[in-house]
């Protein structure tokens, strides 16, 4: 969508004015042809592979996109703060306004706002709002998207108002034991006139009592800011925040004018304390507690990193069940829903900046995730960067120093850390400008390092990097396959069961993050086309679990027993031949039978290593069981399946709530006659859906190259998913699947009553008349051929001679038109 050249002087003087913006910006321009689409919105997504495209960005063709909107203000809101806020643009991003540009963003990771108020129009006389994303831009060696990929809000407030991200109220816990609620509040003044404003504070519990208040004032001059600030001491010990208890607080600020509440803030908080011992690593509440983390990027199957709210919650609710503890948001900050979720949730978050530079443009890119985050009881450190060539040098320590003096402006209570990738030995690097030491790999130097620096806690801020192919179990490096048996790993890393033991053994060493939770789009490592995808995940990129969730079970879930068993057991022609089985339980003991015969013991199970055991092939029923003083406290079972015969479609939830925007997951799979899953049916699958939408489609497997869109997909290894989405209403959802040769699938989702995010209403595209122009009259003239109608023609009670007059001019020639 280039911008025209200016044809002349005056078109070229006039175009730099404000309010001028031309092409796709300008108001007139004529988009009629342009294609609709919903936010959050990822364009990528649905490109198809390109073998020319980049690699780590996964084969999918970015570039340049373009969107129009029209939004109408309601005239009461004259006089008030208005901000248009973008929550994350990939990647580079203009934002016009009414035809002046009003806004860059220069990160796919950090939100942007607009102030409208200047700008603004009201009533019939409507806003359009112009954003060219440029995607060509690269910002890592990921999928990255393009496009509006995350919400973009309308926010009204008072002309005296609570700054946006303006109230920080994290607890802190005194020397003495106490706890402490520091508060400062930022207000914001659009009148044009000073104002005096009173800020009231307190912090209530689940139960909406009251457990400390306060208040402050201040004076904020016109078109100015000013802080309010208190601090808040609860009366009684409040109920701490963990991962294992995430109890969180209210933290409820009003702004008060002339007695009358005009604009407030609640935020959840929690109390916990954190405190990184050098010795003997995290200990949160004062309880030695091991980091069981996750390195995490954004994107998911079918949807790229437009990934619908339910889905993010999905997401990490499966890492709960992993028994995970911690993520890092690699390498760049996630979306404001995920924060909240983590919080309630119960995940320790290592918040990441994404570029290394301390330059004004992307030193402000780090204070804007500081203020936006430092509320979050969840958020235990800030990484200021990831994997930096100067890491080991006098400029990358200098550059570290201005970061991590801009994060302590903001945020005087957590630690400052880098996740760095060697240089831990040079005479200056980094590591002597961070609180916490962060090791990417080198897992052989944890020792060297905590004996050379004693007194500096350090934990893993990723480690493992191991391949894996869900639901395979043996490599086939010509079809770019790899067993998902914990055997490979990057010459960089290690298997999931050696990096874990290297943590574990190390009281020093606070935990580790695993590079990844889940599969993702791009850096298809170690292979490359047709390879369009990660082998790295602990979960494929759907979500579906690969051996190593067994194996990270095993290590680290501690509040009930398990035990995990693989391969399947579905092996036709292999009769007689040994299976490598590996078995992997959380419990004192182990046994594994099959037919009922036990074919493998082990007295006292190792959790961290697991046990392989080569078993000769024979149908039936394997399982294994977990054992506690010779009870069996946990089962898991794989028998032999017959051929496909039907498809199943399984529902992440049991209901699709009543508004547009709720999404769920919906796994599609293949089971025999006797309704067990088939693991080895490659099936492919086309769904048909009432009531809803498939938003996108995957099967995890990192070499497809089917589209993520449309109806169709096939099975791999027995698995499949579908993101579907509900029209809005109280009408069921309706999913049905099919394949050749197998009985059909059909999905009936009930609705619930859910309130929807609110919602500006779409304004349709129109021509905007900004004046009139009168042509002058033409001369009269003669008419020819005229004749008047005949009297009987007439209606109404006029005369025909009347009639007539009407008709033509004073003269009795036609008027001029």
């Amino acid at each position: 969508m280039p911008f025209p050249e200016p044809a002349d002087h005056n078109a070229t003087y006039l175009s730099v004015k404000a309010g001028n913006a031309g092409g796709a910006a300008a108001l007139d321009f004529d988009a009629s042809d342009w294609q609709p689409v919903t936010l959050p919105h990822d364009w990528a997504s649905a490109q198809p592979f390109d073998a020319t495209a980049n690699v780590s960005q996964g084969y999918r063709a970015r570039g340049i996109g373009w969107y129009r909107r029209l939004i109408r203000l309601d005239p009461a809101l004259s006089g008030q703060k208005i901000e248009l806020r973008f929550d994350g643009i990939a990647s580079h991003a203009t934002i016009w306004v009414n035809g002046s540009e009003v806004a860059h963003s220069w990160s796919g990771y950090t939100g942007v706002t607009v102030d409208l108020t200047p700008f603004a129009r009201y009533g019939d006389d409507l806003n359009w709002i112009a954003v060219r994303a440029d995607a060509s831009v690269r910002e890592g060696w990921w999928y990255e998207g393009a496009g509006i990929y995350r919400h973009a809000w309308l926010i009204t407030r008072p002309a005296l108002h609570i700054a946006g991200d303006g109230v920080h109220g994290h607890p802190v816990r005194a020397t003495d034991g106490a706890w402490q609620v520091p508060v400062s509040v930022t207000l914001g003044n659009v009148a044009d006139a000073p104002a005096q404003a009173e800020v009231r504070a307190r912090v209530e519990d689940a139960r909406g009592r009251v457990l400390c208040q306060g208040s402050a004032s201040a004076t904020v001059s016109a078109l100015d800011q000013a802080t309010a600030t208190m601090t808040l001491t609860p009366g009684a010990a409040p109920a701490l925040w963990s991962p294992d208890d995430p109890v969180l607080h209210d933290l409820v600020v009003e702004l008060v004018r002339d007695g009358a509440v005009i604009d407030q803030r609640r935020l959840a908080i929690g109390f916990r304390e954190v405190v990184f011992d050098p010795a003997r690593g995290l200990l949160l509440n004062g309880v030695a507690t091991k980091i069981k983390g996750v390195c995490l990027h954004q994107d998911h199957a079918g949807v790229g990193v437009a990934v619908p709210d339910a889905i993010m919650l999905w997401r990490l609710q499966r890492l709960k069940q992993l028994g995970c503890n911690a993520i890092r948001m690699t390498h760049g900050a996630c979306a404001r829903e995920v924060m909240d979720w983590c919080d309630r949730l119960g995940f320790l978050v290592m918040a990441e900046n994404r570029l290394f530079n301390p330059a004004p443009d992307y030193l402000a890119q780090l204070e804007w995730l500081v203020r936006r985050d430092r509320n979050h009881p969840c958020v235990f450190a800030w990484s200021v960067f990831n994997e930096e060539p100067m890491q080991g040098t006098h400029a990358g320590k200098e550059m570290v120093r201005r970061l991590h003096a801009a994060v302590r402006r903001l945020d005087p209570a957590r630690p400052v850390t880098a996740a760095m990738s060697g240089g831990f030995f040079n005479p200056e690097n980094v590591g002597q400008a961070v609180d916490l030491m962060g090791f990417n790999y080198y897992q052989g130097d944890y020792d060297r390092y905590h004996a050379l620096h004693p007194d500096q806690p350090m934990l893993s801020s990723e480690d493992t990097s191991a391949y894996g192919t869900r639901g395979a179990f043996a490599s086939d490096p010509q079809a770019h396959v790899i067993t998902a048996l914990d055997k490979e790993a990057a010459g960089w890393g290690a298997t999931h069961r050696q990096s874990w033991q290297a943590i574990a053994a190390r009281p020093f060493v606070a935990g580790g993050f695993v590079w990844t939770g889940l599969d993702y789009h791009g850096e298809p490592t170690p292979y490359a086309w047709p390879s369009a995808g990660s082998f790295f995940g602990i979960m494929d990129l759907c979500g579906f679990a690969k051996t190593a969730f067994g194996i990270r079970q095993a290590q680290w879930l501690d509040s009930e027993p398990m035990v995990w068993i693989d391969p399947h057991w579905t092996w036709p022609g292999r009769e007689g031949q040994d299976i490598e089985v590996l078995a992997l339980t959380n419990a004192p003991a182990l046994e594994l039978r099959l037919n009922g015969k036990v074919v493998g013991a082990v007295a006292r199970a190792d959790r961290i290593q697991g046990h392989t055991f080569h078993i000769p092939y024979a149908p039936g029923r394997l399982e294994a069981l977990a054992l506690d003083s010779g009870r069996v406290v946990a089962r898991m079972v794989h028998e032999t399946t017959g051929p496909a015969r039907a498809l199943r479609l399984t529902p992440a939830r049991r209901a699709l709530g009543s508004d547009a925007a709720d999404a769920m997951a919906v796994a599609i799979d293949a089971i025999d006659a006797q309704g067990r899953h088939v693991p080895v049916a490659q099936d492919s699958v086309t769904l048909a859906i009432r009531g809803g939408a498939i938003i996108g489609l995957g099967n995890g497997d990192p070499n497809s190259h089917e589209s993520e869109k449309g109806n169709q997909r096939r099975l791999f290894n027995g698995l499949a998913q579908a993101i579907v989405q509900g029209e809005a209403g109280l009408a069921p959802m309706v999913l049905e699947a099919r394949a050749p040769g197998l009985a059909p699938a059909r999905l009936v989702l009930p609705r619930v009553a859910r309130e929807g995010l609110p919602a500006v209403a779409p304004e349709p595209p129109r021509q905007r008349l900004a004046r009139w122009l009168r042509s002058p009259p033409c001369p009269p003239g003669p008419i020819r051929h005229w004749r008047p109608p005949p009297a009987t023609t007439i209606r109404g009670t006029a005369s025909a001679a009347a009639t007539r007059r009407r008709a033509t001019g004073p003269g009795g020639s036609i008027a001029p038109r």
